[in-house]
């Protein structure tokens, strides 16, 4: 039975307890949810699609799914149409809505037409968080996760820690939303918010419209946070009635008296622009500290930075001047609305007429889709990540910040604090009611329409591989050793040259890895028998993708040894069977290194018998540790939530 919060909860808890099926709300414990919605795009998507299909499918069972196309929008071969082709027959076939190409990212997307206070939702991207700007439930899990649940199970995770935070105070001129989730990373860097949900509370929240608190949510990912949350108040009734989906709010506020397990406070008034340098979101500093710098690109968008606001002052800013002459500015459209505002309201006259460059709506440079700038030329952007190497460039320089920072550097040519600039700050006018259009988004077929619908596949989309089970003992050699805070793009990169092979998991598979050693994948290939990896800190940060497990898996990899984890790629490690466990002492990562054996004897039992896992590392013998609850052992032990589910249906 689903053991419940007693007494004041505050806006997590009355989420959690009003979807739980399962565990105690106690937080390190295992809890399951039921959840309402789910969100995929095209990035990872296609392999949520080949999981239902191996699944065996008929029909979702969420209250509503949607599947956007907004990643892989360059044509400059068949396989991205190829692909959106396969994806909109999945949807027609399993009852999904369907984004169309270019109508826009997913998270704003999805706030303004799907997103409901007081629901729950999960998406195979890492970003889903952002709908806790709504006063939803809002998770970022690997696509296998978000294919069973649409299969109707639950959620299982980790019952987190609620982390109050306190907001006070009104943002001072030059300073927005985007430099309120900066100074949370500039004090508690990329690994601050693991295990911990955060909530935003107090006062200053009467300050932040649904959009400012969307691109807090959304960069809660960076901190390595479960999500995010803000509560169904008054502000977001407005949002939504701005989308004339009025009677979609619900208010859900946190009850008096209610308490959280950390708290902290942010007095906005006091806060100035930041920017976080190359080549991490955490490494912020104020902007004025690196003024001066030059820039050579300026990029505006991305669902870090989605709302008609963030492109209508950069608009005002920059109207009636030009652009400096070295400074390419790339303006990328959240959603096809936004764009008919901009339109609208005179600010996409403003934006063309100074010199910018306008792109379709979609994600676009934020995951490397184009825009790639020069080798070590310095590119402002408003996205949220900034690894080495995501931009599309390996050696790339980019920097995150406000829209306000980005376009005081468009004009300048340096880097800018805002506040230097001569001229007010302006505050844009913006319409009360946003320009809704919904004929880019497909709905669900009925069921009898739907179960006549082939699905579309293309020559580069390849059924999702079999994994056998994990052997009862393991010798093999460590194929690679990385450090602390490796992403998962530095595992699996993104980009052009990459994500069009997203539904090949045989050709994906010779990414793994490129940028930090291009030998590993053949090396892997050609080891018969598995390998193991070994890393330091907060393994697998960033982005959702379940690439990321699936590449290394299908070369072979069937252990990873880490000082700790990121929450999503140690959940996707035990979806697919890859054994995750961490170095009791963490010193001993030191003692082992590539080449070395790790030797691992009786692991079933072991697994079994307790989360103390002994190891014999490069000959000598290690404690090691798992945090797989029981339903997690019997899944990697049976080679992945897939084969155990057709072991369930067979047995």
């Amino acid at each position: 039975m689903a053991e419940q919060v007693v007494g004041p909860q505050n806006v997590a808890q009355k989420l959690i307890s009003s979807h739980l099926v399962s565990g105690e709300m106690t937080p390190g414990s295992e809890i399951g949810l039921k959840i309402d919605q789910t969100l995929t795009q095209d990035a990872t998507g296609t392999m949520v699609m080949l999981e239902l299909e191996a699944l065996g499918l008929d029909r979702i069972q969420t209250q509503l799914s949607a599947q956007y196309v907004d990643h892989n929008l360059l044509q400059t071969d068949e396989k991205n149409p190829e692909d959106h082709l396969f994806l909109r027959s999945a949807a027609q076939r399993f009852g999904l809505w369907f984004s169309k190409p270019g109508n826009g990212v997913s998270h704003p997307v999805h706030q303004a037409r799907f997103g409901v206070p007081g629901t729950t939702m999960i998406g195979s991207d890492s970003h889903t968080p952002a709908a806790g700007a709504i006063g939803m439930l809002s998770i970022g899990v690997g696509g296998l996760e978000v294919a069973m649940a649409m299969a109707g199970d639950p959620l299982y995770i980790q019952m987190p820690e609620i982390w109050g935070v306190e907001l006070t105070g009104e943002l001072p001129p030059w300073v927005s939303a985007k430099d309120v989730i900066l100074e949370m990373l500039r004090r508690h860097d990329v690994k601050g918010g693991v295990g911990r949900i955060v909530e935003y509370y107090g006062p200053g929240l009467a300050n932040l419209t649904a959009m400012d608190r969307h691109v807090i949510a959304n960069m809660g990912a960076e901190l390595g946070a479960t999500t995010t949350v803000f509560p169904g108040d008054e502000a977001v009734r407005e949002f939504l009635t701005s989308q004339d989906r009025a009677g979609d709010f619900v208010e859900i506020l946190a009850d008096e008296g209610a308490t959280y397990d950390v708290t902290e406070s942010i007095d906005m008034s006091t806060l100035e622009p930041l920017i976080a340098k190359p080549s991490s979101p955490g490494n912020v500093v104020p902007v004025r500290e690196v003024a001066g710098e030059e820039v050579f690109q300026i990029v505006v968008g991305s669902s870090a930075n989605p709302g008609l606001r963030d492109f209508a002052v950069v608009a005002e800013i920059l109207e009636g001047k030009q652009t400096h002459d070295q400074v390419s500015v790339d303006i990328n459209p959240t959603s096809r609305e936004i764009f008919e505002d901009l339109a609208k309201g005179g600010w996409l006259f403003k934006l063309i007429s100074s010199g910018a460059r306008i792109h379709q709506a979609g994600c676009m440079g934020c995951i490397g889709m184009g825009q790639a700038p020069a080798i070590g030329r310095n590119s402002l952007r408003t996205v949220p990540r900034n690894f080495p190497g995501r931009s599309g460039t390996d050696e790339d320089a980019v920097w995150l910040c406000s829209p306000e920072t980005a376009a005081a550097a468009a004009l300048t040519g340096v880097i800018t604090d805002p506040r230097d600039l001569d001229m007010d700050y302006p505050r844009p006018s913006l319409p009360k009611q946003a320009s809704v259009n919904t004929a880019m988004l497909l709905p669900p077929l009925p069921a009898e329409e739907a179960a006549k619908v082939e699905l579309v596949k293309g020559g580069n989309i390849k059924s999702l591989p079999d994994f056998d089970p994990l052997p009862d003992d393991l010798e093999v050699p460590v194929m690679l050793k990385v450090g602390d805070n490796m992403s998962t793009d530095g595992i699996m990169p993104a980009g052009s040259r990459v994500l069009p092979y997203r539904s090949n998991i045989p050709k994906i598979s010779e990414f793994v890895y490129i940028q930090v050693d291009d030998t590993y994948a053949k090396r892997a290939a050609a080891e018969d028998g598995g390998h193991a990896i070994i890393a330091g800190e907060n393994y697998g940060q960033g982005s959702s993708r379940e690439h990321a497990v699936l590449a290394p898996r299908y070369l072979g990899l069937r252990v990873v040894v880490t000082k700790s984890f990121a929450r999503i790629h140690w959940q996707n490690l035990a979806n697919f069977g890859v054994l995750a466990l961490e170095f009791a002492n963490p010193s001993d990562y030191d003692s082992i290194e590539q080449g070395d054996t790790v030797k691992l004897t009786g692991i079933p039992e072991q697994l079994k018998a307790g989360n103390k896992v002994m190891a014999t590392l490069a000959g000598r013998e290690v404690e090691l540790r798992h945090r797989l609850s029981p339903r997690q052992v019997e899944m990697v032990i049976a080679g992945g939530r897939i084969p155990q589910r057709r072991q369930s249906l067979a047995g």
